[in-house]
């Protein structure tokens, strides 16, 4: 939640823009590309989780205890990110199959309707598979004891709160000796 309100800024200037130029998902692309990066893989890799995660005290590790690698942040985020990359480029390519009369003379409801009609064919196969990967996310996390998300086993990650750190990497330490 924390998140998503650090993120709130982006997302307004996102709405803004989208509502006003057709390809305005184009021209936002890479530099939205590069913010989420270094959101939500630079970041979880030099200081261990996103901005909101660390916020609350929340902590991403190797489920071995030790920080976690750019390889671990990488994989976290592989598939939501790959979601996104496919959905980024369909959704270009529907505004670019658009007139600019037409993208302004619809109204937001009836412009989301007819991007969603120009898209290419997997697009609506792309939905579909998200749609059961957050599912698939969430159903993970509530039946597994340690609270770990699809993205955590994928990473080889645990998320732990910073008080209850030590504790993880004392059996570690203990096992080492």
């Amino acid at each position: 939640m924390l998140d998503a309100l650090i993120w709130l800024p982006v997302t307004v200037i996102y709405i803004w823009g989208s509502d006003r130029y057709r390809l305005f998902d184009a021209y936002f692309f890479l530099p939205e590309m590069l913010f989420i990066l270094i959101y939500d893989v630079y970041f979880v890799r030099l200081f261990g989780g996103t901005p909101g995660k660390l916020i609350v005290g929340l902590r991403i590790l190797k489920v071995n205890g030790e920080p976690i690698t750019y390889r671990e942040a990488c994989l976290r985020y592989s598939v939501d990110f790959g979601f996104y990359l496919l959905a980024s480029i369909a959704l270009i390519t529907a505004a670019m199959r658009m007139t600019d009369a037409e993208f302004l003379g619809l109204g937001f409801i009836a412009r989301a309707e007819r991007l969603a009609e120009l898209t290419p064919g997997w697009y609506q196969s792309l939905d579909y598979a998200s749609f059961v990967w957050i599912w698939g996310e969430l159903v993970v996390l509530l039946t597994n004891k340690k609270k770990r998300a699809l993205h955590d086993f994928i990473a080889g990650t645990i998320v732990v709160h910073k008080s209850l750190e030590e504790s993880v990497l004392d059996p570690i330490a203990v096992a080492a000796e």
